[in-house]
């Protein structure tokens, strides 16, 4: 293999060790949705103070992806991957002080350390799988090791709910319950560390690219990774603001009145249908563009918020729940599209896609304060509203357009 080849297929252990830490960030990133009631109830906070946790967990992505960017560009994906999980542990631990002291600002401080080892992993781990392998089954590829991402976003809201939310509807909103959860999660990122420190992964990233990407434009000249950009900022921000308020759409009196444990497990469902519908949509790839099943899935998001604004009580529930099948492809599809005939310019364009992951952190709370001064459930018109532009992002604004004096494969137009 020559430095500037991409291997023809994915090693023996670097996808498994990738999905394992996709699965393992999922899970993180979902317990927000957990915590968010549980904090909510501990210190007696509204809408908006209470998304000050997707807040400072989705403005690391801002704020680190350029510097993650750089760490990635210096030290390779793979070390890139093991500081990142480093810096996610000690996020981690950092709960345990937090809920001693029980004061909310401590844990948005261990959120934003946590969010900040996790981006590290992003800014590494999807560019790495979208070159692990052959061009045109990107998009495939990142569906799949996404898929068991979903797995550990399933996971995570039950989790939560045994052993944080269940200890809240049992004592008096212990900020406490948080402690062994975080703990156990801390361990488990290092062991995964340790693994990644001892295997060799395949080099993707090699310094003849480096030198080709000061020969090339920077990335954001490029129309579609742009459009791209702003594509996971409304999605992330979307699927993020949802699963924040579902724990209380699902526990109001006029929707389906759950306790907060059940409304916890319930969430799962949602997540749930994102991992098995990356798997039908990995499957499915093989058979139609990413771009067309994309925009299927952005039409039906936002019939299915149509439908839960309008309809109240358990169908307003289900539907909202229904709604995790339909972004199963997004963010993999997004982020695959966007970086498409970058070459060189691959890992500048995966930082900027990073960043835009801070949507997660605005649109939460954009919708907080609509619900705080509008209600509920009228507040998912903010979704609706994210969801529409990826239909056009699905539909149109993925086209590559040439770039001037840019990358010869940037010429290409994909439909």
């Amino acid at each position: 293999m020559n430095a500037t080849s991409r291997p023809a297929s994915s090693p023996r252990y670097g996808m498994p060790l990738l999905t394992a830490l996709f699965f393992g960030w999922g899970l993180i990133t979902s317990l927000n949705d957990v915590l968010i009631p549980h904090l909510k109830a501990v210190f007696s906070l509204n809408y908006v103070q209470a998304m000050l946790v997707q807040f400072c967990f989705f403005g690391a992505y801002f704020l680190v992806s350029l510097p993650a960017g750089s760490i990635v560009r210096r030290w390779g994906y793979q070390r890139g991957m093991v500081i990142g999980l480093v810096i996610a542990a000690a996020g981690c631990a950092l709960f345990y002080p937090a809920a001693t002291f029980q004061t909310y600002g401590w844990f948005l401080g261990a959120l934003f350390v946590l969010a900040s080892g996790v981006t590290l992993l992003q800014v590494a781990a999807n560019p790495y799988v979208t070159l692990l392998g052959p061009e045109d089954q990107a998009s495939r590829r990142l569906t799949w090791t996404q898929a068991f991402n979903s797995l550990g976003t399933t996971v995570g809201p039950l989790f939560g709910a045994s052993l944080i939310l269940t200890a809240a509807d049992s004592v008096a909103a212990e900020a406490t319950a948080v402690r062994g959860p975080y703990l156990g999660l801390a361990a488990a990122l290092l062991l995964i560390a340790v693994v990644l420190m001892v295997v060799k992964l395949p080099q993707v990233g090699t310094d003849t690219s480096r030198q080709a990407a000061e020969h090339t434009p920077p990335a954001w000249r490029h129309r579609h990774l742009l459009l791209g950009v702003l594509a996971i900022f409304v999605y992330v921000g979307a699927e993020v603001s949802i699963g924040s308020f579902l724990v209380s759409v699902m526990s109001a009196p006029d929707v389906a009145g759950l306790s907060g444990s059940d409304a916890g497990h319930m969430l799962a469902l949602y997540w749930g249908g994102a991992m098995v519908g990356r798997f039908i949509g990995a499957w499915a790839m093989k058979r139609v563009s990413a771009a067309r099943l994309m925009t299927g899935c952005a039409v039906g998001a936002v019939v299915l918020l149509t439908v839960a604004m309008l309809a109240g009580g358990h169908l307003t529930m289900w539907a909202l729940l229904a709604i995790g099948l339909c972004n199963a492809i997004m963010f993999p599809t997004i982020f695959s599209l966007a970086l498409e005939r970058l070459g060189p310019r691959t890992e500048q364009g995966s930082g900027l896609l990073c960043m835009a992951i801070v949507g997660g952190a605005l649109v939460p709370l954009v919708q907080g304060a609509l619900a705080d001064s509008h209600g509920l459930i009228p507040s998912f018109v903010v979704p609706l509203v994210c969801y529409l532009y990826i239909a056009y992002y699905a539909a149109r604004g993925h086209r590559v357009v040439p770039v001037q004096g840019g990358h010869p494969a940037a010429a290409a137009v994909r439909t």
